[in-house]
Protein backbone atom coordinates (compact mmCIF):
# COMPACT_ATOMS: atom_id res chain seq x y z
CA UNK A 1 0.00 0.00 0.00
CA UNK A 2 1.25 3.20 -0.77
CA UNK A 3 1.60 7.00 1.37
CA UNK A 4 -0.62 8.21 -1.15
CA UNK A 5 -3.00 5.50 -0.52
CA UNK A 6 -3.16 5.54 2.78
CA UNK A 7 -3.43 9.02 3.15
CA UNK A 8 -6.92 8.83 1.14
CA UNK A 9 -7.87 5.75 3.28
CA UNK A 10 -7.48 8.13 6.46
CA UNK A 11 -9.31 10.79 5.04
CA UNK A 12 -12.10 8.57 3.61
CA UNK A 13 -12.33 6.67 6.56
CA UNK A 14 -12.67 10.38 8.41
CA UNK A 15 -15.40 11.50 6.44
CA UNK A 16 -17.55 8.48 6.81
CA UNK A 17 -17.52 9.10 10.23
CA UNK A 18 -20.84 9.35 10.59
CA UNK A 19 -22.46 7.05 9.10
CA UNK A 20 -22.54 4.47 11.30
CA UNK A 21 -22.24 6.46 14.53
CA UNK A 22 -24.43 9.17 13.49
CA UNK A 23 -27.37 7.07 12.83
CA UNK A 24 -27.18 5.37 16.27
CA UNK A 25 -27.09 8.76 17.72
CA UNK A 26 -30.27 9.74 16.00
CA UNK A 27 -32.16 6.72 17.75
CA UNK A 28 -30.70 7.83 21.19
CA UNK A 29 -27.95 4.26 21.17
CA UNK A 30 -25.10 6.23 21.64
CA UNK A 31 -24.44 9.33 23.42
CA UNK A 32 -24.31 12.53 20.66
CA UNK A 33 -25.95 15.86 19.58
CA UNK A 34 -28.55 14.04 17.10
CA UNK A 35 -32.49 12.68 18.29
CA UNK A 36 -35.63 11.76 16.88
CA UNK A 37 -36.84 14.48 19.26
CA UNK A 38 -37.88 17.93 16.94
CA UNK A 39 -36.75 20.17 20.58
CA UNK A 40 -34.09 22.73 20.03
CA UNK A 41 -30.73 21.47 21.82
CA UNK A 42 -29.28 24.60 23.44
CA UNK A 43 -25.32 24.36 23.04
CA UNK A 44 -23.25 24.06 25.83
CA UNK A 45 -21.65 27.26 27.45
CA UNK A 46 -18.07 28.47 26.43
CA UNK A 47 -15.82 31.24 26.23
CA UNK A 48 -16.58 32.52 22.79
CA UNK A 49 -14.00 35.42 21.92
CA UNK A 50 -14.46 37.33 18.61
CA UNK A 51 -10.82 35.47 17.26
CA UNK A 52 -10.55 31.92 17.15
CA UNK A 53 -8.25 30.69 20.14
CA UNK A 54 -6.50 27.89 21.58
CA UNK A 55 -9.81 25.79 23.61
CA UNK A 56 -9.76 22.79 26.18
CA UNK A 57 -8.42 19.49 24.60
CA UNK A 58 -11.61 17.78 23.30
CA UNK A 59 -12.36 14.17 22.55
CA UNK A 60 -11.44 12.75 19.19
CA UNK A 61 -14.70 11.70 17.17
CA UNK A 62 -15.50 7.77 17.48
CA UNK A 63 -14.45 6.21 14.70
CA UNK A 64 -16.89 4.33 12.99
CA UNK A 65 -16.12 0.85 10.71
CA UNK A 66 -14.29 0.65 7.67
CA UNK A 67 -16.86 1.78 4.70
CA UNK A 68 -16.14 2.47 1.67
CA UNK A 69 -17.41 6.04 -0.37
CA UNK A 70 -19.69 5.79 -2.81
CA UNK A 71 -17.51 6.25 -5.83
CA UNK A 72 -20.10 5.08 -8.65
CA UNK A 73 -22.68 7.55 -7.52
CA UNK A 74 -22.54 10.75 -9.71
CA UNK A 75 -22.12 14.09 -8.06
CA UNK A 76 -24.04 16.55 -7.49
CA UNK A 77 -25.38 18.55 -10.18
CA UNK A 78 -24.28 22.27 -10.77
CA UNK A 79 -28.07 23.10 -10.92
CA UNK A 80 -29.14 21.23 -8.05
CA UNK A 81 -26.38 22.83 -5.62
CA UNK A 82 -27.24 26.21 -7.46
CA UNK A 83 -30.91 25.59 -6.55
CA UNK A 84 -29.95 24.43 -2.43
CA UNK A 85 -27.43 26.40 -2.18
CA UNK A 86 -28.04 30.08 -3.89
CA UNK A 87 -30.73 30.56 -1.08
CA UNK A 88 -27.72 30.23 1.66
CA UNK A 89 -25.07 32.61 0.07
CA UNK A 90 -28.12 35.36 0.31
CA UNK A 91 -28.86 34.67 4.15
CA UNK A 92 -28.44 37.87 5.76
CA UNK A 93 -26.19 37.00 8.67
CA UNK A 94 -23.66 36.54 6.13
CA UNK A 95 -23.52 39.82 4.56
CA UNK A 96 -22.57 40.86 1.38
CA UNK A 97 -19.11 39.69 1.32
CA UNK A 98 -19.02 35.82 0.28
CA UNK A 99 -17.24 33.25 -1.06
CA UNK A 100 -18.04 29.37 -1.71
CA UNK A 101 -16.36 26.88 -3.49
CA UNK A 102 -17.86 23.56 -3.51
CA UNK A 103 -15.90 20.68 -5.56
CA UNK A 104 -15.84 16.65 -5.56
CA UNK A 105 -13.49 15.33 -2.80
CA UNK A 106 -12.63 12.32 -5.08
CA UNK A 107 -11.49 14.25 -8.78
CA UNK A 108 -11.59 17.92 -7.40
CA UNK A 109 -13.26 19.00 -9.87
CA UNK A 110 -15.64 22.63 -9.26
CA UNK A 111 -19.07 21.58 -8.74
CA UNK A 112 -20.83 25.00 -7.39
CA UNK A 113 -19.06 28.03 -6.93
CA UNK A 114 -20.16 31.41 -6.02
CA UNK A 115 -17.63 34.18 -6.19
CA UNK A 116 -14.80 32.15 -5.20
CA UNK A 117 -12.00 34.38 -6.74
CA UNK A 118 -11.80 37.23 -4.72
CA UNK A 119 -9.27 37.29 -2.49
CA UNK A 120 -10.64 37.75 1.44
CA UNK A 121 -9.71 37.68 4.92
CA UNK A 122 -9.72 33.85 6.14
CA UNK A 123 -8.82 33.90 9.55
CA UNK A 124 -7.77 30.71 11.38
CA UNK A 125 -8.46 28.74 7.63
CA UNK A 126 -5.20 29.97 7.09
CA UNK A 127 -4.04 27.30 8.75
CA UNK A 128 -4.95 24.60 6.30
CA UNK A 129 -2.42 26.39 4.01
CA UNK A 130 0.40 26.21 6.36
CA UNK A 131 -0.42 22.52 7.20
CA UNK A 132 -0.45 22.00 3.67
CA UNK A 133 3.33 23.09 2.65
CA UNK A 134 4.35 21.51 6.28
CA UNK A 135 3.00 18.67 4.70
CA UNK A 136 4.83 18.98 1.60
CA UNK A 137 8.47 20.19 2.99
CA UNK A 138 8.60 18.89 6.23
CA UNK A 139 8.44 15.02 7.48
CA UNK A 140 5.41 14.35 9.79
CA UNK A 141 6.90 11.85 11.51
CA UNK A 142 9.78 14.16 12.91
CA UNK A 143 9.70 14.79 16.57
CA UNK A 144 10.88 17.81 18.93
CA UNK A 145 13.86 17.03 21.12
CA UNK A 146 14.06 18.97 24.42
CA UNK A 147 17.70 18.16 25.62
CA UNK A 148 19.83 18.85 28.86
CA UNK A 149 23.67 19.20 27.89
CA UNK A 150 26.94 19.83 30.00
CA UNK A 151 27.62 23.57 30.21
CA UNK A 152 31.15 25.07 29.71
CA UNK A 153 32.15 24.03 33.23
CA UNK A 154 31.16 20.48 35.02
CA UNK A 155 28.81 22.59 37.40
CA UNK A 156 26.58 24.23 34.39
CA UNK A 157 24.01 22.55 32.65
CA UNK A 158 22.14 23.78 29.45
CA UNK A 159 18.60 23.32 28.67
CA UNK A 160 18.24 23.13 24.74
CA UNK A 161 15.37 23.99 23.18
CA UNK A 162 14.25 22.04 19.87
CA UNK A 163 10.47 23.64 19.28
CA UNK A 164 8.35 21.15 22.02
CA UNK A 165 6.32 24.11 23.17
CA UNK A 166 3.79 21.24 24.87
CA UNK A 167 6.01 20.02 27.41
CA UNK A 168 3.57 18.69 30.39
CA UNK A 169 5.16 19.90 33.50
CA UNK A 170 5.47 16.54 35.13
CA UNK A 171 5.91 13.58 33.95
CA UNK A 172 4.90 12.64 30.15
CA UNK A 173 2.18 11.21 28.74
CA UNK A 174 2.96 8.31 25.70
CA UNK A 175 -0.04 8.22 23.90
CA UNK A 176 -0.71 12.31 24.40
CA UNK A 177 -0.13 14.95 21.92
CA UNK A 178 0.42 17.90 24.14
CA UNK A 179 2.28 16.66 27.24
CA UNK A 180 3.96 13.44 25.96
CA UNK A 181 7.21 14.86 26.88
CA UNK A 182 8.03 15.83 30.22
CA UNK A 183 9.61 17.81 32.78
CA UNK A 184 9.99 15.61 35.74
CA UNK A 185 11.32 12.95 33.30
CA UNK A 186 13.97 15.61 31.84
CA UNK A 187 15.08 16.32 35.52
CA UNK A 188 15.17 12.97 36.48
CA UNK A 189 17.42 11.93 33.48
CA UNK A 190 19.48 14.81 34.12
CA UNK A 191 19.95 14.51 38.05
CA UNK A 192 20.63 10.66 37.76
CA UNK A 193 23.61 11.58 35.32
CA UNK A 194 24.92 14.30 37.36
CA UNK A 195 25.09 11.90 40.24
CA UNK A 196 27.09 9.13 38.21
CA UNK A 197 29.55 12.37 37.64
CA UNK A 198 29.51 13.14 41.33
CA UNK A 199 27.72 16.77 40.84
CA UNK A 200 24.88 17.80 43.53
CA UNK A 201 25.26 21.46 42.64
CA UNK A 202 24.51 23.08 39.55
CA UNK A 203 23.38 26.71 37.37
CA UNK A 204 20.96 26.11 34.94
CA UNK A 205 21.11 27.87 31.36
CA UNK A 206 19.32 28.18 28.31
CA UNK A 207 19.79 27.47 24.92
CA UNK A 208 17.23 28.34 22.65
CA UNK A 209 18.78 29.59 19.15
CA UNK A 210 17.08 26.27 17.45
CA UNK A 211 14.95 28.80 15.16
CA UNK A 212 14.90 31.95 17.20
CA UNK A 213 12.42 34.59 15.34
CA UNK A 214 10.43 37.51 16.62
CA UNK A 215 8.06 36.70 19.47
CA UNK A 216 5.19 38.47 18.06
CA UNK A 217 3.72 39.50 14.77
CA UNK A 218 3.67 43.18 14.01
CA UNK A 219 0.05 42.85 12.91
CA UNK A 220 -0.94 41.22 15.77
CA UNK A 221 -3.32 43.71 17.99
CA UNK A 222 -1.86 43.93 21.51
CA UNK A 223 -5.03 42.82 22.74
CA UNK A 224 -5.34 39.47 21.49
CA UNK A 225 -2.24 38.98 22.67
CA UNK A 226 -3.39 40.47 26.69
CA UNK A 227 -6.65 38.05 25.87
CA UNK A 228 -5.12 34.96 25.61
CA UNK A 229 -6.06 34.59 21.92
CA UNK A 230 -2.18 33.60 21.00
CA UNK A 231 1.11 34.38 22.59
CA UNK A 232 4.78 34.61 22.01
CA UNK A 233 6.31 32.14 19.13
CA UNK A 234 8.76 30.24 21.53
CA UNK A 235 10.57 26.82 20.18
CA UNK A 236 10.49 26.17 24.05
CA UNK A 237 7.18 25.88 26.16
CA UNK A 238 4.84 24.47 28.69
CA UNK A 239 1.51 22.84 27.80
CA UNK A 240 -0.25 24.39 30.66
CA UNK A 241 1.24 28.28 30.15
CA UNK A 242 -0.40 28.04 26.54
CA UNK A 243 -2.04 30.94 25.96
CA UNK A 244 -6.08 30.15 25.88
CA UNK A 245 -9.37 32.71 25.63
CA UNK A 246 -8.75 34.61 29.13
CA UNK A 247 -5.58 33.19 29.82
CA UNK A 248 -2.35 35.07 28.54
CA UNK A 249 0.55 33.19 27.99
CA UNK A 250 4.20 34.34 29.90
CA UNK A 251 5.81 37.11 28.04
CA UNK A 252 8.67 34.14 27.94
CA UNK A 253 7.59 30.79 27.21
CA UNK A 254 11.04 29.75 27.05
CA UNK A 255 12.79 30.88 29.87
CA UNK A 256 9.41 29.89 32.14
CA UNK A 257 10.23 26.35 30.96
CA UNK A 258 13.50 26.54 32.12
CA UNK A 259 12.67 27.96 35.59
CA UNK A 260 9.98 25.03 35.83
CA UNK A 261 13.12 22.58 34.75
CA UNK A 262 15.14 24.31 37.65
CA UNK A 263 12.60 23.27 40.34
CA UNK A 264 11.87 19.69 38.69
CA UNK A 265 15.43 19.44 38.77
CA UNK A 266 15.61 20.33 42.74
CA UNK A 267 13.12 18.02 43.64
CA UNK A 268 15.01 14.98 42.01
CA UNK A 269 17.30 16.19 44.32
CA UNK A 270 20.08 18.72 43.13
CA UNK A 271 20.86 21.92 44.17
CA UNK A 272 20.44 24.46 41.78
CA UNK A 273 22.59 28.29 42.17
CA UNK A 274 20.69 30.93 41.08
CA UNK A 275 18.57 31.80 38.37
CA UNK A 276 18.48 30.22 34.92
CA UNK A 277 19.74 32.76 31.79
CA UNK A 278 20.72 32.06 28.48
CA UNK A 279 23.57 30.86 26.59
CA UNK A 280 24.75 28.92 23.54
CA UNK A 281 25.87 25.45 24.47
CA UNK A 282 29.02 24.42 23.84
CA UNK A 283 29.73 22.32 21.12
CA UNK A 284 30.51 18.37 21.35
CA UNK A 285 28.37 18.41 24.97
CA UNK A 286 27.75 15.71 26.61
CA UNK A 287 24.35 15.08 26.50
CA UNK A 288 22.62 14.71 30.08
CA UNK A 289 18.69 14.23 29.13
CA UNK A 290 16.30 14.14 26.38
CA UNK A 291 12.65 14.14 25.87
CA UNK A 292 10.90 13.22 22.44
CA UNK A 293 7.33 15.42 21.70
CA UNK A 294 4.59 13.54 19.62
CA UNK A 295 5.41 13.10 15.78
CA UNK A 296 5.13 16.48 13.59
CA UNK A 297 1.75 15.59 11.86
CA UNK A 298 0.36 14.88 15.21
CA UNK A 299 0.98 18.69 16.68
CA UNK A 300 0.03 20.06 13.34
CA UNK A 301 -2.95 18.23 13.60
CA UNK A 302 -3.77 19.71 17.52
CA UNK A 303 -2.74 23.26 16.08
CA UNK A 304 -5.68 22.93 13.60
CA UNK A 305 -8.13 21.15 16.20
CA UNK A 306 -7.83 23.54 18.82
CA UNK A 307 -6.92 26.21 16.21
CA UNK A 308 -3.50 27.39 18.17
CA UNK A 309 -2.18 30.26 16.85
CA UNK A 310 1.05 30.51 18.42
CA UNK A 311 1.64 26.53 17.40
CA UNK A 312 0.76 26.85 14.46
CA UNK A 313 3.03 29.84 14.10
CA UNK A 314 5.94 27.58 16.05
CA UNK A 315 5.14 24.63 13.70
CA UNK A 316 5.84 26.62 10.47
CA UNK A 317 9.07 28.37 11.60
CA UNK A 318 10.74 24.91 12.53
CA UNK A 319 9.80 23.74 9.17
CA UNK A 320 11.04 26.84 7.31
CA UNK A 321 14.22 26.79 9.64
CA UNK A 322 14.58 23.43 8.77
CA UNK A 323 14.37 23.80 5.42
CA UNK A 324 17.49 26.59 4.95
CA UNK A 325 15.17 29.89 5.38
CA UNK A 326 17.74 32.06 7.21
CA UNK A 327 15.10 34.58 8.16
CA UNK A 328 12.47 33.61 10.29
CA UNK A 329 10.61 37.00 10.65
CA UNK A 330 7.10 36.53 10.10
CA UNK A 331 6.21 38.10 6.59
CA UNK A 332 9.30 35.62 5.94
CA UNK A 333 8.10 32.87 7.46
CA UNK A 334 4.69 33.26 5.48
CA UNK A 335 6.35 33.91 1.93
CA UNK A 336 7.97 30.09 2.60
CA UNK A 337 4.72 28.80 3.22
CA UNK A 338 3.35 30.61 0.02
CA UNK A 339 6.14 29.52 -1.75
CA UNK A 340 5.58 25.54 -1.17
CA UNK A 341 2.15 26.06 -2.18
CA UNK A 342 3.58 27.71 -5.38
CA UNK A 343 5.26 23.96 -5.47
CA UNK A 344 2.19 21.83 -5.56
CA UNK A 345 0.54 23.71 -8.20
CA UNK A 346 -1.80 25.55 -5.81
CA UNK A 347 -2.43 29.37 -7.48
CA UNK A 348 -1.10 31.78 -5.17
CA UNK A 349 -1.54 34.76 -7.73
CA UNK A 350 -4.22 36.35 -5.39
CA UNK A 351 -2.82 35.04 -1.89
CA UNK A 352 -1.26 37.40 1.00
CA UNK A 353 0.13 35.85 3.94
CA UNK A 354 0.89 38.13 6.57
CA UNK A 355 1.29 35.40 9.40
CA UNK A 356 0.93 31.89 8.94
CA UNK A 357 -1.61 31.45 11.72
CA UNK A 358 -4.21 34.15 9.87
CA UNK A 359 -4.72 36.24 13.11
CA UNK A 360 -3.30 39.03 10.39
CA UNK A 361 -6.46 40.73 9.23
CA UNK A 362 -4.35 41.77 6.02
CA UNK A 363 -4.21 38.25 5.18
CA UNK A 364 -5.48 37.48 1.73
CA UNK A 365 -6.88 34.19 0.11
CA UNK A 366 -9.52 33.43 -2.07
CA UNK A 367 -12.13 30.69 -1.75
CA UNK A 368 -10.89 28.34 -4.56
CA UNK A 369 -7.50 28.32 -2.89
CA UNK A 370 -8.94 27.18 0.29
CA UNK A 371 -10.75 24.38 -1.77
CA UNK A 372 -7.30 23.47 -3.89
CA UNK A 373 -5.16 22.64 -1.18
CA UNK A 374 -8.28 20.79 0.50
CA UNK A 375 -8.44 18.79 -2.88
CA UNK A 376 -5.20 18.09 -2.14
CA UNK A 377 -5.65 15.69 0.47
CA UNK A 378 -9.05 14.68 -0.89
CA UNK A 379 -7.89 13.38 -3.95
CA UNK A 380 -4.83 11.82 -1.71
CA UNK A 381 -2.58 13.97 -3.87
CA UNK A 382 -0.55 14.90 -0.09
CA UNK A 383 -1.04 12.03 1.90
CA UNK A 384 0.88 13.64 4.76
CA UNK A 385 -2.34 16.55 4.72
CA UNK A 386 -4.73 13.77 4.48
CA UNK A 387 -3.52 12.73 7.88
CA UNK A 388 -4.17 16.22 8.77
CA UNK A 389 -7.10 17.10 7.48
CA UNK A 390 -8.75 13.60 8.62
CA UNK A 391 -8.24 14.92 12.37
CA UNK A 392 -9.90 18.20 11.52
CA UNK A 393 -12.66 19.08 14.06
CA UNK A 394 -16.18 17.07 13.80
CA UNK A 395 -19.40 18.91 13.81
CA UNK A 396 -21.17 19.25 16.81
CA UNK A 397 -18.24 16.74 18.43
CA UNK A 398 -14.59 17.91 18.78
CA UNK A 399 -12.44 21.27 18.50
CA UNK A 400 -13.24 24.57 17.56
CA UNK A 401 -16.92 22.87 16.32
CA UNK A 402 -17.70 20.89 19.66
CA UNK A 403 -20.27 23.44 20.20
CA UNK A 404 -21.37 23.93 16.71
CA UNK A 405 -24.34 22.32 14.84
CA UNK A 406 -26.63 21.97 17.17
CA UNK A 407 -29.35 23.81 15.68
CA UNK A 408 -32.44 21.88 14.28
CA UNK A 409 -31.49 23.38 11.00
CA UNK A 410 -27.85 22.26 11.11
CA UNK A 411 -28.25 18.56 12.58
CA UNK A 412 -27.80 17.16 9.33
CA UNK A 413 -24.00 18.12 9.22
CA UNK A 414 -23.40 17.17 12.92
CA UNK A 415 -20.77 13.64 13.12
CA UNK A 416 -20.52 14.11 9.13
CA UNK A 417 -18.64 17.75 8.65
CA UNK A 418 -15.12 18.69 9.09
CA UNK A 419 -13.97 21.47 9.17
CA UNK A 420 -11.44 24.23 9.94
CA UNK A 421 -12.89 27.14 11.10
CA UNK A 422 -11.72 30.81 11.20
CA UNK A 423 -12.99 33.82 13.12
CA UNK A 424 -12.24 37.87 13.34
CA UNK A 425 -14.51 40.37 14.11
CA UNK A 426 -16.99 40.57 10.63
CA UNK A 427 -15.18 37.45 9.47
CA UNK A 428 -15.98 33.62 9.21
CA UNK A 429 -14.88 30.75 7.27
CA UNK A 430 -15.23 27.19 7.21
CA UNK A 431 -12.98 24.78 5.49
CA UNK A 432 -13.58 21.17 5.17
CA UNK A 433 -15.21 17.74 4.12
CA UNK A 434 -18.31 16.55 3.88
CA UNK A 435 -20.07 13.46 3.10
CA UNK A 436 -23.86 14.44 0.72
CA UNK A 437 -26.55 12.15 1.04
CA UNK A 438 -25.64 9.93 -1.41
CA UNK A 439 -22.39 9.23 0.02
CA UNK A 440 -20.35 11.40 -2.07
CA UNK A 441 -17.34 13.13 -0.49
CA UNK A 442 -17.54 17.09 -0.76
CA UNK A 443 -14.94 19.93 -0.19
CA UNK A 444 -16.25 23.06 0.13
CA UNK A 445 -14.77 26.14 1.42
CA UNK A 446 -16.55 29.35 2.70
CA UNK A 447 -15.30 32.52 3.62
CA UNK A 448 -17.07 35.81 4.39
CA UNK A 449 -15.76 39.23 5.43
CA UNK A 450 -18.19 41.34 6.17
CA UNK A 451 -20.71 40.12 8.14
CA UNK A 452 -22.71 40.67 10.94
CA UNK A 453 -22.90 39.42 14.38
CA UNK A 454 -20.79 36.44 15.45
CA UNK A 455 -23.24 33.68 16.50
CA UNK A 456 -25.97 34.32 13.86
CA UNK A 457 -22.70 34.38 11.23
CA UNK A 458 -21.61 30.74 12.79
CA UNK A 459 -25.30 29.41 12.26
CA UNK A 460 -25.59 30.26 9.01
CA UNK A 461 -22.51 28.75 7.97
CA UNK A 462 -23.82 26.05 9.84
CA UNK A 463 -26.64 25.97 7.92
CA UNK A 464 -24.86 25.96 4.83
CA UNK A 465 -22.79 22.67 5.34
CA UNK A 466 -25.79 21.19 6.51
CA UNK A 467 -27.33 21.66 3.55
CA UNK A 468 -24.51 19.77 1.51
CA UNK A 469 -24.69 17.26 3.80
CA UNK A 470 -28.85 16.25 3.54
CA UNK A 471 -29.03 17.17 -0.10
CA UNK A 472 -27.89 15.27 -2.97
CA UNK A 473 -28.81 17.85 -5.18
CA UNK A 474 -30.04 16.47 -8.71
Amino acid sequence: MTRRTRGAIALATAMVVGAGYVTLDVFDVVPGVLTRDTREIDPPPRPDPDEDGAIAPTAASPAPPMQALATTVPPPTQAGLAAALTPAVKDPALGPSVGLDVRDGLTGERLWSHDPGRARTPASTTKLLTAAALSHAAPGERTFDTRVVTGATPSDVVLVAGGDTLLAPGTGTPDAVAGRAGLTDLARQTAAALRRSGTTTVKVHLDDSYARGPALAPAWAQEDVALGLTGPVAMLGMDDTRPLPGRPAPTDPALTATSRFAVALVEAGIDVAGRPDRVTAPRGATELGVVHSAPRREVLALALDESDNALTESLARSGASEAGLGDLSFPSVASWVRDRLTEQQIPTGRVALVDTSGLSRATRVPASVVADVLVLASTGASPEFAEVVARLPVAGLSGTLHDRFHGERARSAAGIARAKTGTLTGVHALGGTVVDADGRLLVYAVLVDRAGGTPEARAALDRLVATLAACGCR
